[in-house]
């Protein structure tokens, strides 16, 4: 690395402090904020392969204890199936990672959802239709890097407690993230250097992460519930926006 990298090096460090951070409270937010973040400095694939390692990592730290997290895999296992068969397939449809209009659309729906949920409102998504919320994820996913809508609000509907809602947006998002690798990797866009600079990030992003769990285990459930949705809020709008 030169001293004309460090710079961008710096401002990717703190990207990424900041992007666990809000992972560690909410359960999600580090590659909306990653990627909303980071396109301006890289391009949107580059981004996303920058992503993985910090993703996976603190998704598996997210899922602990493993014993809580395989009983979820379980639960949910259709909407798993149909969340990594979507990546694939959504990139066959977008000839690749990337969308025209996918951002933006994901950005609407996602600040939709945190108004409805600070207003209270909870729609009713039945556990059935875990395959179908699973495929347009990973549509979703192939297309902007960002595997939030629908899955969120149909693992928020199932009325789970928010560590246990924690734990299995790790599930989710773990599976999202291989599913984006082996995306990423058959277009061409991962390599060695990306990855070096991945495994560099890992260390802010886990740091922002333990101080965001902290944060978290000092909330109460309808503390944490608000502070989720706002946070919804305020993503969706920097993704629409950025999109």
């Amino acid at each position: 690395m030169t001293s004309a990298d460090l710079p961008q090096a710096a401002a990717i460090g703190l990207v990424f402090l900041l992007a666990g951070g809000v992972k560690g409270l909410i359960g999600l937010g580090l590659p909306t904020i990653a990627m909303a973040l980071l396109t301006l400095l890289l391009s949107p694939a580059q981004a996303a392969a920058l992503l993985l390692l910090p993703s996976i990592v603190t998704n598996i730290v997210q899922m602990a204890p493993a014993s809580a997290s395989w009983a979820l895999t379980r639960r949910f296992a259709p909407m798993l199936l149909g969340l990594f068969a979507g990546i694939l397939l959504g990139g066959w449809l977008w000839g690749g990672f990337g969308g025209t209009y996918g951002a933006v659309v994901l950005g609407i729906v996602l600040a939709i959802y945190g108004v409805v949920g600070l207003a209270a409102w909870r729609p009713r998504l039945p556990e059935g239709w875990g395959l179908a919320i699973g495929l347009a994820t990973g549509g979703l996913t192939s297309a902007t890097g960002v595997f939030v809508i629908p899955a969120v609000p149909w693992l928020q509907s199932r009325g789970l407690g928010k560590d246990e809602l924690v734990r299995a947006l790790g599930v989710t998002f773990t599976v999202a993230t291989l599913g984006l690798g082996l995306l990423l990797g058959g277009s061409g866009e991962l390599h060695w250097g990306l990855l070096g600079q991945s495994l560099l990030a890992l260390a802010p992003a886990l740091i922002g992460q333990s101080i965001g769990t902290r944060l978290r285990g000092a909330m109460s459930e309808a503390a944490f519930r608000q502070v989720f949705f706002a946070s919804l809020v305020l993503l969706g709008a920097a993704i629409a926006l950025k999109g």
